[in-house]
């Protein structure tokens, strides 16, 4: 995943400019040390510094063609603050407000810079202007929060970029039984932007037909390439003509997503396409997740929203799981299973994953295994009434009895206050997850997307403090 950011340093008339030129090149020269991504505005004036109307016209018509991702606004003085909150507006980028440490005063009590109090002034000016940013906590460019900070906030733009984008693919309404996934398709795009693109069922099955009509038998099919890639990653428990058709499956599904330019998608998995195909859409479903493009299960547009946003927080580095809170750990009391019938990428797995029967359903086609225990992140865009927020927080995967498709026993610090949580709303039974601490990242976003952070344990005065740098 790329992220392009706009460098525009600052700096304001009053304060030393040949000071705020020699710290113009210092950041440029870290920015390169951590292979951030950048388009500079040295070809502007001959300082490459951000203080007049007319180079910030020019300034946001290059980072416009350049298509930046985010905004980075170094103050190398003091910083003209009203230049920077116009190019800030215009742009609609995450920003990310920033500037060196000043150094001890002269002898005589004169400065070269007064890069904090600019950070005020800024701060104020791009409220005035309704822009929201990220603010880096005053530091020097050696410091590891700079390096920390400068990375959180790519993935903060990655996650923004990845949701103005989304578009999901549909495939087939959702289960009649299945209230719970309804979803808005107007206020998705009215809000956010975000397409969905429906399918009927028939579509997909007639790619499966046609996917497996294309064998020729020397290996060189889609499908057949297909084959190959599951015999390296999965057991199986299914006829060879299942496996052919779990192949076949995915092979459509990935055309489907090309043709209708989806960055991800969802899927009526139960119960027609078993009476039509005779297998479950799960082990298709995971080979797509395992490629990035995640696919989630019984229609959740939702889902696969939280899905492209999770995988983004974490600069697409790890696969993420789609699962359901299904029940409590037997033994501890603060424990729940996640768990779904098999959609989960093998990437996940701590074992070797086996396409089987899954539970509550009698068709092949399913993954089960167990997935890696450690540090996760569980999160949940949902929303009714209107209303749109991010349940989101932090778990991590333990030992419980052995269970059927994938899955995982996680422990909480407050299963009863969770539980609260997912019932009272807007959220359902489904949850994505991923082994990475990304709350703060997708709390951070949230602030861009017109979406409220909820987090499910009280945290969020140690979040902001880790975003602050401390």
């Amino acid at each position: 995943m790329t992220v392009r950011i706009g460098y525009a340093p600052t700096r304001r008339s009053i304060f030393s400019a040949p000071d705020a030129v020699k710290y113009r090149k210092l950041i440029a020269d870290r920015l390169r040390e951590l292979d951030v991504e950048f388009v500079d505005i040295d070809d502007i004036n001959e300082e490459g510094l951000l203080y007049d109307e007319d180079d910030r016209l020019r300034v946001l018509d290059k980072f416009r063609k350049e298509g930046v991702d985010g905004l980075f606004l170094p103050h190398c003085n003091f910083g003209t603050e009203f230049i920077c909150a116009r190019l800030a507006k215009d742009l609609n980028v995450p920003v990310l407000l920033w500037g060196p440490l000043d150094e001890r005063p002269a002898a005589d009590g004169s400065r070269l810079r007064d890069t904090q109090c600019g950070l005020f002034a800024t701060g104020k000016v791009l409220r005035r202007f309704e822009v929201p940013f990220t603010y880096m906590t005053n530091c020097r460019v050696d410091d590891p929060v700079f390096e920390r900070g400068v990375r959180d906030f790519i993935a903060v733009c990655n996650v923004v970029k990845t949701f103005r984008a989304a578009r999901i693919l549909q495939i087939g309404p959702r289960p009649y039984e299945f209230y719970s996934t309804m979803y808005n398709e107007g206020e998705l795009i009215e809000r956010f932007g975000i397409e969905v693109v429906p399918v009927p069922l028939p579509e997909l099955t007639r790619g499966v037909k046609a996917a497996l009509a294309e064998n020729v038998g020397d290996g060189s099919s889609d499908v057949e390439v297909q084959l190959a890639w599951i015999a390296e990653r999965y057991d199986r428990d299914c006829t060879t003509e299942q496996t052919q058709t779990v192949a076949a499956m995915a092979v459509a599904m990935r055309r489907l997503l090309r043709k209708y330019h989806c960055t991800a998608g969802c899927i009526q998995c139960w119960n027609e396409l078993q009476h039509e195909l005779g297998i479950m859409p799960c082990a298709a479903n995971s080979i797509l997740n395992e490629e990035g493009t995640p696919i989630t299960c019984e229609a959740d547009v939702h889902g696969a929203i939280t899905s492209l946003m999770v995988e983004a927080a974490d600069m697409g580095s790890k696969r993420s799981f789609f699962a359901d809170w299904t029940i409590r750990h037997p033994d501890e009391p603060n424990g729940e299973l996640l768990q779904h019938c098999g959609p989960w990428p093998c990437s996940v797995a701590r074992e070797r994953p086996r396409i089987t029967v899954p539970l509550a359903f009698d068709h092949n086609g399913a993954v089960t295994a167990e997935a890696k225990h450690g540090e996760v992140t569980l999160a949940r865009f949902d929303g009714d009434n209107g209303n749109y927020s991010l349940l989101l927080g932090n778990a991590e995967g333990i030992d419980g009895p052995k269970g059927m498709g994938t899955y995982l026993w996680v422990k909480v610090a407050n299963l009863k206050r969770l539980e609260a949580k997912v019932v009272e709303g807007p959220y359902i039974h489904h949850c994505t997850g991923i082994h990475a601490d990304v709350v703060p990242v997708l709390y951070e976003a949230c602030k861009y997307l017109g979406i409220e952070p909820d987090l499910y344990d009280p945290i969020e005065e140690d979040v902001k403090a880790y975003l602050r740098g401390e």
